[in-house]
């Protein structure tokens, strides 16, 4: 989808305003003032530079099977777009580099389709170890590294699996360890993991036709990055297969700075084919071919594939075209015969988020519905619903299960709409919930599959994200990452000039409360300060307005003068369906009516300049910042557009259709909504970014933007950067777009004499 990509790979999320309280850096202590006597001053250069300002941040941290070893990517501190896996013992808090990426990896190019399944998962600029697997017996994982396949085993040894060009895809280590997979040259291979050559257990995969892979869509969309799962036992693997000959073809120029190279993308545009997609169940060497039945309709979306925990059944989620129906099927694996075990549908003006089911070992299933109007948490057992939470706030994910003692752990925002917390639910008596973690704070969790212990990563406004390993009551073990703002953290040389971040409260014309935040410079009295009013405004993602740490590209913007201004519109996420429905059949309408009402709003605060609201926007936000300057004309000083989205109907099925439905049976919809029709009301400066390789949100969005204006003699800027996806970042890249954009606002906005 058109995600917060945000430019130069900076998520300006989210950050405050003076209606409510500054937010605190511990619950119950008030944010002090920020002290600029003797503060180091914060350089558009420092804040892309190496290391990180938010200090080490871990990645993918995960206990080993036994729980004595948390393992965790981490970045060099002088190259912090390169991970390296490291090892932290629970017992000792011994930590040391289990792998180097620079020593263990060869610096092969990837290839063209990893390169585009990073982009799919937005780790597209990282570097060296981006993913990896523990083995089961915890004694070894599996590294991929620039392409190819490694095992690491505990003492630092690391062993080359595999030496093929063309790269290894979705490789994992089997459930039980007795194989590694991987999909290569369209096809699913199996190696043992204790040595021997690789098998390929399927065939025919070449041209458009795919095995083990997840389609277009299922990556950017639905956030299915595999088209393959192991049976619980090692026996079986239900395989993906897709033909995507039906899909249109879009020519993609990938225009670099030494040369363009042309890609013929199959790309399924909204209203058009998408792929063919079958599902087959096979033995571990591949024989045995089961196809499943996925009923008559191929024009359907596979979402999810799990395996039951006895490994008897497969569960198949099903969705309709019209993304208003899900079917949850059980397939014999034996036969491929599905059963409907129940159906999720939505209103008439609405539609199904999707969801992932735990598979608990007595049969139930523990399931996230929208059914009642709220994300909340369900048990499906033998045909019979209950419902464990309830309530109008919002389930935002399932985290674990532990069926022993009969507690369902999640993440949600039951006490602070503005805070996710991890909670715990008792299955056996619905509505019992315990709040885990500690408000004040925007959390995240994972924990390992017996739900006996929980690593917790956390921020808020004035502190980087901080990871600690807990038990299942929530209470700390110990710290794996502090990261304290004390002398030597990155950050502490700029703490003294940080400005705290306020949030509040406006209301949209139907009297829903807006919530809103904002950082301001230390404000002199009787002076009025120019707004950069960044926006996203898009359905299906994470809200902007949290209690979270945002990257400081904000305080430097402030440091310059700027108030830093944001708000969630109708239409945005974790506020209810109803909240979110209002953007059906409707983009680039109720959206664009909530940002002008904060407009509004903030033009008559005393200390702002009402002529120089400046507003910026990535992806979705792009497409808002065209849409709000054709829509309030003079409003706004001036706008900037990153990739953005002009014409609907030149993106994909799955995320398009959704919300906007099949343009060829509602054309006028997509006539409204398009940035298109109405690019020559544009009559206020405008800045338009975009890069020029764009597999997301193709680059052909932007030229004919361009043309439209050009052919009706209004004046605009633009900066298209060569070689660049929808990821428009980089050493040296980040820095150039920033100086752009700032350039552009300070001599069209801020530096231009107050009307």
């Amino acid at each position: 989808m058109p995600k917060t990509w945000l430019l130069a790979g900076v998520m300006l999320a989210c950050l405050g305003a003076p209606a409510m309280a500054a937010d605190p850096a511990a619950p119950g202590a008030p944010a002090a003032a920020a002290d600029n006597s003797t503060a180091q001053p914060l350089t558009l250069k420092r804040v892309f530079a190496s290391p990180d300002l938010a200090g080490p941040q871990p990645r993918a941290v995960r206990l080993s099977p036994d729980g004595t070893l948390l393992t965790s990517l981490r970045p060099r501190p002088e190259e912090k777009e390169r991970f390296d896996l490291w090892a932290l013992d629970t017992r000792t808090g011994r930590e040391w580099m289990l792998v180097d990426s620079k020593k263990a990896g060869t610096g092969a190019e990837l290839s063209e389709a990893e390169k585009m399944q990073r982009e799919r998962a937005r780790i597209g600029g990282q570097k060296g170890i981006v993913t990896y697997d523990w083995a089961p017996d915890g004694k070894s994982l599996l590294v991929p590294i620039d392409g190819d396949l490694y095992l690491a085993t505990l003492d630092g040894h690391v062993t080359r699996l595999t030496n093929q060009p063309g790269g290894q895809l979705n490789p994992v280590v089997s459930p039980r360890g007795g194989f590694v997979s991987f999909v290569r040259d369209q096809n699913l291979f199996v190696q043992a993991l204790a040595g021997g050559a690789a098998r390929a257990v399927t065939t025919g995969g070449a041209g458009t036709v795919h095995w083990g892979e997840a389609e277009f869509v299922s990556q950017e969309e639905m956030k299915r990055n595999t088209g393959y799962w192991w049976s619980p036992g090692d026996t079986r693997i239900a395989v993906e297969r897709f033909d995507e000959a039906p899909v249109g073809i879009v020519t993609r120029a990938a225009i670099g700075a030494e040369g363009t190279k042309v890609y013929n993308q199959r790309y399924p545009a909204a209203g058009t084919p998408n792929v063919l997609v079958e599902l087959y169940v096979m033995n571990a060497d591949g024989s045995g071919q089961v196809k499943v039945d996925l009923g008559n309709n191929p024009d359907i979306y596979l979402t999810r594939v799990d395996w039951t925990a006895d490994g008897k059944t497969l569960l198949v989620q099903r969705q309709s075209r019209d993304q208003k129906t899900l079917d949850m099927l059980a397939v014999d694996p034996a036969t491929g015969k599905a059963t409907v075990l129940f159906t999720e549908k939505s209103g008439a003006r609405s539609w199904l988020n999707l969801t992932d089911v735990f598979p608990q070992k007595d049969g139930s299933l523990i399931w996230r519905s929208e059914r009642d109007g709220y994300g909340h948490v369900y048990r499906f057992n033998h045909g019979k619903w209950t419902q464990l939470t309830k309530g109008p706030w919002v389930v935002t994910d399932i985290v674990e299960v532990d069926e022993t003692k009969g507690k369902v752990y999640f993440l949600g925002n039951k006490d602070d709409a503005l805070a996710q917390q991890l909670y715990s639910v008792d299955i056996a008596h619905p509505g019992a919930i315990t709040r885990l973690t500690e408000l004040g704070w925007w959390t995240s969790a994972t924990m390992d599959h017996a739900a006996s212990r929980v690593i917790v990563t956390r921020s808020n406004t004035t502190q980087p994200a901080q990871t600690y390993l807990a038990d299942a009551t929530g209470k700390r073990l110990s710290w794996v990452n502090q990261n304290a703002v004390v002398p030597g953290h990155p950050y502490y040389p700029y703490l003294q000039a940080h400005q705290a971040t306020t949030f509040g409260t406006i209301k949209a014309a139907d009297g829903t409360d807006l919530y809103y935040s904002m950082i301001t410079p230390t404000l002199v009295p009787g002076k009025r300060y120019p707004v950069f009013f960044e926006h996203y405004g898009g359905p299906g993602t994470g809200q902007q307005v949290t209690r979270a740490w945002h990257n400081p590209l904000a305080q430097y913007l402030v440091s310059q003068g700027w108030i830093y201004f944001q708000i969630d519109n109708r239409g945005s996420y974790n506020r209810g369906k109803a909240f979110e429905d209002h953007i059906y059949r409707a983009m680039g309408s109720v959206e664009v009516a909530d940002q002008r009402a904060a407009a509004e709003w903030i033009k008559r605060q005393p200390f702002v300049d009402p002529g120089k609201i400046a507003i910026y926007g990535w992806s979705y936000g792009g497409y808002m910042t065209l849409k709000m300057l054709e829509a309030n004309q003079g409003l706004y000083a001036a706008g900037v557009a990153g990739a953005p989205v002009t014409k609907w109907e030149l993106y994909d099925t799955h995320y398009t259709e959704r919300y906007m439905g099949d343009p060829n049976k509602d054309a006028a919809a997509y006539a409204t909504s398009d940035a298109l029709g109405d690019a020559v009301k544009i009559s206020d400066p405008l800045l338009l970014v975009h890069g020029m390789s764009d597999d997301n949100v193709v680059f052909e969005n932007s030229t004919a933007f361009a043309a439209e204006m050009q052919k009706h003699a209004r004046p605009f800027e633009m900066m298209f950067y060569p070689g660049y996806t929808h990821r428009v970042a980089g050493p040296g890249i980040s820095e150039h777009v920033w100086t752009t954009i700032l350039n552009f606002l300070d001599r069209e906005v801020k530096n231009k004499p107050s009307k």
